[in-house]
């Protein structure tokens, strides 16, 4: 009797330290996913999840794609992508033009654009706005729907102020003195500034407004054809979402691993950025997005006649993969 008890009690320690088994490698699903930008601490959850194999477990090599020319929605949309990183204003204007794509889970809880300026500047409110010159990347995308969400709470029109395209140099151009205050990246140019000595003064969207940011956007082909894969994709991105806000300091060094420009000179800073994207990263339960922010997202394209009355919202996002429940 002792013998086999002493059997059982080796047989379950050996199983709870055996790994789990991982999919056959012939069964592994490659999945392309575009996001947008280069390779960035912003990216840290994805890092650890390839790192920790979160995407292995589920039978999935992920392949992160940083071509930023990639029009990922609208790929997506003709389904020569299955999924991408894209925010809410990207679904809702692809929808509005036809194009079947589904927002499935929320990466950052907080949509991450805002207005910097050099104190000097002295531009503490929206309203300080007002007949300035305003650099921007250019007349597109999240930066310049936050922006026109930004201004439309305190009643300001794109005609108070000058706006000029600068492309990504904001931080060049604020030195330079050539903007009075340049739209951005929260995460990104105001800890570039204030790291090189900098005091600015900054004006985030989401203190204004609660507006759709990044998440995992997919297809309704995708979704119908294989809703496990859709499910597997966004456990491994939570779980590395998660992760990442438990341990910053093990997330930073796992993207030492995937960064190449990652060395001891810009050390603080980058791991300042990545602190400053916990901020905005999705609150618990992960991966919900607020049904008021889809609203809100609605009314301010519609003002701008970028979408009509008639886009159905209720199309745009499903929680249908999640597994926690909304708080």
């Amino acid at each position: 009797m002792k013998k086999n008890l002493f059997l059982l009690i080796f047989v379950i320690l050996f199983s709870a330290c055996t790994p789990a088994p991982q999919p056959d490698a012939d069964s592994f699903k490659t999945v392309r996913l575009p996001v947008g930008y280069v390779p960035n601490v912003q990216f840290a959850p994805l890092y650890v999840a390839l790192e920790k194999g979160y995407f292995k477990e589920e039978g999935i090599n992920l392949e992160i794609d940083y071509s930023m020319e990639t029009d990922a929605v609208a790929l997506l949309g003709a389904n020569e992508l299955q999924f991408a990183i894209a925010s809410g204003e990207q679904v809702l204007l692809g929808r509005q033009q036809g194009l079947p794509v589904v927002y499935v889970s929320t990466w950052y809880g907080d949509y991450p654009v805002g207005v910097v300026s050099l104190k000097e500047r002295n531009i503490k409110t929206l309203q300080d706005l007002k007949g300035k010159i305003i650099g921007i990347p250019g007349l597109y995308g999240a930066s310049y729907i936050g922006y026109r969400a930004m201004i439309d709470q305190v009643d300001l029109s794109e005609n108070d102020m000058t706006l000029m395209s600068i492309g990504y140099n904001q931080v060049e151009a604020l030195l330079a003195r050539e903007v009075d205050a340049a739209v951005i990246y929260v995460p990104n140019e105001p800890v570039q500034l204030e790291t090189q000595g900098y005091s600015v003064n900054l004006l985030k969207v989401s203190d204004y407004v609660n507006l759709v940011s990044n998440g995992l956007v997919t297809n309704e082909k995708t979704i119908a054809d294989d809703p496990a894969l859709v499910a597997s994709m966004v456990r491994a991105l939570n779980r590395g979402i998660t992760e990442t806000l438990a341990d910053p300091s093990a997330a930073y060094d796992i993207c030492k691993k995937y960064i190449e420009n990652l060395t001891d000179e810009n050390d603080a800073a980058q791991r300042e950025v990545l602190a400053v994207s916990l901020q905005f990263y999705a609150d618990q339960p992960v991966g919900y997005s607020n049904p008021e922010a889809w609203d809100s997202m609605f009314q301010i394209l519609s003002k701008m006649n970028l979408v009509d009355e008639n886009l159905d919202l209720s199309q745009a996002y499903t929680y249908d993969f999640l597994t926690n429940e909304p708080q």
